[in-house]
């Protein structure tokens, strides 16, 4: 850290890392400590989640170019080492989701890239940036498997605060920024465009006729689950940043 310079982003934008890099190898048990550490701190610091994600795909064999992504993120850290989640008293115990995907964003195997997030008033609690399982054809479809994932999640969490007398009376809000993802989950005359799609992934349609959940169109310039599935350049994500409730300590 001693070449250390003030970095603003925790990853470089449009970075393509690749798994078959022709780089110069480093020592696997330094960079999977490395990331190891950089994991933990996404318990605290979700603005670094994707860029953490990104380099855990090359633990096996990482080379010159993994390191060097692993250490902007501690470089971006050190010069934010002053922001964190602020978590104010609240008695809204209202559960808001945002989910978001980036199509074919796995450079190796093409597949997208799904990211989510929760809200209980105001306050962010938890995060997921995740490879998705299979290939999808298009952003509508990679959006609606990102969508699965995030109601499952939220119904999880629904019957969780059932159980901490915590309730949740009305749908769930999800927030979707792709509005033909949400035609077909709404919508069974769609139906004929996403019979390819496994069964288990139109679970969501069920959720949303049973009015457990209630999907919701969001612009992609207030997606704050953007933040989990791509590279943003600084101005977007400082915005993001700044929505997702990461502010500097006092």
């Amino acid at each position: 850290m001693d070449d250390y310079k003030p970095i603003s982003t925790p990853v470089e934008c449009e970075i393509k890392l690749f798994k078959d890099d022709e780089a110069k190898k480093v020592d696997p048990i330094l960079f999977k400590s490395l990331v190891g550490c950089l994991r933990y701190l996404t318990c605290t610091r979700p603005d670094i989640l994707y860029a953490t994600r990104l380099v855990s795909r090359y633990m096996e064999t990482p080379t010159i170019t993994h390191f060097k992504a692993a250490k902007r993120i501690l470089y971006y850290l050190k010069g934010t080492i002053n922001l964190g989640l602020f978590y104010s008293v609240s008695n809204d115990y209202k559960l808001v989701g945002y989910s978001d995907s980036d199509w074919v964003g796995n450079t190796d195997d093409r597949k997208s890239i799904t990211g989510f997030i929760f809200f209980m008033g105001e306050t962010a609690f938890t995060w997921v940036s995740k490879k998705q399982p299979i290939v999808t054809f298009s952003t509508c479809e990679a959006e609606y498997v990102a969508a699965m994932s995030c109601v499952s999640h939220a119904i999880w969490l629904k019957r969780l605060l059932k159980e901490l007398n915590k309730p949740q009376k009305e749908p769930m809000e999800i927030c979707i920024d792709n509005k033909s993802a949400i035609a077909l989950a709404k919508n069974p005359v769609f139906l004929d465009r996403s019979k390819h799609i496994d069964t288990r992934y139109h679970y969501i349609r069920e959720c949303v006729a049973n009015k457990e959940v209630q999907l919701e169109y969001i612009r992609s310039h207030d997606q704050i689950a953007d933040l989990f599935t791509k590279p943003l350049k600084f101005e977007d994500f400082t915005r993001l940043r700044n929505l997702l409730g990461i502010i500097k300590q006092v």
